[in-house]
């Protein structure tokens, strides 16, 4: 039986969390971001799909190419954070259901020679990990700063061209957020507003 959260820990994970644009130069270490991975990792997916990849950019040199496919604005978001992580989808997920889904022998088969299908189910699961890969950081103390301000297909040229079934969704910067760089909150709408109860 799960239990709601103290208070606490909601603050961190929804009430007091941020996004982190710049960060205090702390470093974010190989055991904190495998712990990430294998805390988003057990959330659901749809059929267990389990459809992204990350690579996480945490030399110079990696931030370095990133970087050069940012938005201006977001160049040196990408350069200065401790590590940025791509978060892509594998639209080729489907030759993973085997394993990752047995209850149903004819898994793939579902998704075999179906391309659009296979990229939508990938883009919405990927984006609901990428979600999970947030909180997993905020849960362990980290700060997250996600970014859409980028070239796609650039990213996927530079950093997957070995991985053509891979495609980038967002990025997002890892690290202690710099408190006095934050700014204020933005408004939140109340339930009523954009809710409906039926």
């Amino acid at each position: 039986m799960t239990e709601a959260l103290a208070p606490a820990a909601l603050d961190q994970l929804f009430r007091e969390a941020r996004t982190c644009q710049w960060f205090d130069g702390r470093e974010v270490s190989d055991a904190q971001i495998t712990a990430i991975w294998d805390l988003m990792k057990m959330a659901p997916t749809s059929m267990n799909q389990l459809p992204a990849r990350i690579v996480w950019c945490k030399s110079a040199e990696a931030k370095e190419r990133l970087a050069g496919h940012a938005a201006e604005g977001n160049k040196d978001k990408v350069r200065n954070a401790p590590v940025c992580a791509i978060i892509a989808m594998d639209t080729d997920f489907h030759e993973y259901l085997p394993e990752f889904f047995p209850p149903s022998p004819n898994a793939k088969a579902m998704f075999d020679g179906k391309d659009e299908m296979r990229r939508t189910q990938a883009f919405r699961n990927s984006s609901l990990q990428g979600g999970y890969f947030i909180m997993a950081a905020r849960a362990l103390g980290l700060d997250c700063g996600p970014m859409s301000g980028f070239d796609n297909a650039a990213v996927d040229a530079d950093f997957f061209a070995d991985s053509p079934s891979w495609k980038s969704n967002f990025i997002c910067s890892v690290g202690y957020g710099d408190p006095a760089k934050l700014h204020p909150r933005l408004p939140r709408p109340e339930f009523a507003r954009f809710n409906r109860l039926i």
